[in-house]
Order: structure tokens, then sequence, then C-alpha cells
């Protein structure tokens, strides 16, 4: 969503609904953790009457454990925080599946999947960044196929995996072969004229490539735990 249209977000999330988005992929940026601002919990709060659509919030904040409560009052139903933060990962992973959401870890280009695998049984979802995390428009680090190929043999089919950062027709599909289910999509949705067919283009690459990708009509998106 740091790609869309915040001036009317409302049709924004309408038309994410025609095209039958199932994943709302919230960047929340502290100016600190990352060099940019975003927005924060009020926002998404105030959208998550608009839809069904699931909501991951992706906080790329220093210090997350002290706003989890804030994103799990706004409604999220996916909490994703970065290894690198200042958070006690397993302590944090655990708050959040107790509060009943889906618990996600991000690793940046920098951190090897080796450092996160003590804590690959406490996740549900694992995100690994594609891009310097903090700006939208980056291009595409072809180094994270390696890391998603790693967790994708590390993890069961019912761990997640999720990949953020230059996400376009020509590479979700080596994205998809690699082992990712869950793609996040800024640019190459919200910068085309018709949001159904960007979306439509985009599974149906990931659908020829990888197994486990989902359609628009079939996908589980974050975990068989979470419904709306």
């Amino acid at each position: 969503m740091l790609k869309c249209d915040f001036g009317n977000l409302q049709r924004e999330v309408e038309l994410l609904a025609q095209a039958k988005a199932q994943v709302l992929h919230w960047d929340v940026m502290d100016g600190h953790f990352v060099p940019n601002l975003s927005y924060g919990a009020m926002v998404i709060e105030r959208v998550r009457d608009m839809t069904e659509m699931v909501f991951d919030a992706h906080l790329m904040v220093t210090d997350p454990q002290d706003y989890l409560d804030s994103y799990i009052k706004a409604g999220c139903d996916a909490i994703t925080f970065h290894f690198e933060s200042n958070a006690e990962a397993a302590d944090l992973l655990k708050r959040i599946r107790d509060e009943g959401a889906a618990a996600g870890l991000a690793l940046n280009p920098g951190t090897s999947v080796d450092e996160i695998e003590p804590l690959l049984p406490l996740c549900d979802l694992v995100l690994v960044m594609s891009v310097q995390p903090g700006f939208g428009g980056q291009a595409f680090m072809p180094s994270s196929l390696e890391k998603l190929k790693r967790l994708r043999e590390m993890t069961g089919p019912e761990t997640v995996l999720s990949v953020d950062g230059g996400i376009a027709p020509d590479t979700i599909g080596d994205t998809s072969e690699a082992g990712a289910d869950l793609f996040v999509v800024g640019s190459a949705v919200f910068d085309t004229p018709n949001y159904v067919q960007a979306i439509s283009d985009l599974h149906s690459i990931a659908s020829q490539r990888g197994s486990r990708a989902a359609r628009p009509s079939d996908a589980e998106p974050v975990s068989s735990s979470v419904e709306r």
C-alpha cells in the first residue's frame, strides 16, 4: 500500500478488491529503522471497516514490541517485524501468536537465512526483502532467490514465504519458482491503469512457475487460521 493514492484511499481499496487482491500489505516506517516515514495504526484502523481482505502489517521500525497492541487493535491479521530490529524476536513472535495474529519475521538483504533458522518454528510467515527496506520502486535483488530456495527447504507447507521488493512481471516467476507464495507488489500494480489486468497477469505468471502460487479465487494468503 506504500505506492497507493492516499488522497483517494477508499477508491484504491475498492479497485484492489475488484481485482481480487488477497492481502493489503501495510509498510509501517518510523524514520529511524529505515530512512523514511509512512503511516501508522490509525490509518490502518480506519481502512479496516472498508474491506474483508487480510491485513499484513510490515513493521519497519526499531522497537516493534512497543507497538504490537496498536496494530492488533487496528485489526491486522498478520504482523511482520524485522529480525534486525531491537525486538527479542522469539518473545515477540510468541506474543503475536498469543494475540491471535499470524507471526511474521522479515530479513534484510544483508541477513543470512542461518541467522533466523532457530526462529523458524515460531514463524507463520517469513518475509524475504529483495530490496533494501524503506522506499518503493527499487530494483529486484537476484540474491533473494537463493534465500527463498533455502527457506522453502527448511520450512513446511504451513509456513508462508513472502517476498517484497521489485516484484513485477519479469521477476515474479523466478520468485515463485524459488518457493515464494505471497508476493508484495507496489509499482507493478499501482503504476498501471488497470489493476484487474495487472494482478491477473501477475497471478498467471506466478502460478505457471510455482506449484504453491495461489490464484485469486483459491488463495489462502497468510494463514489457514486467519479468516475475515
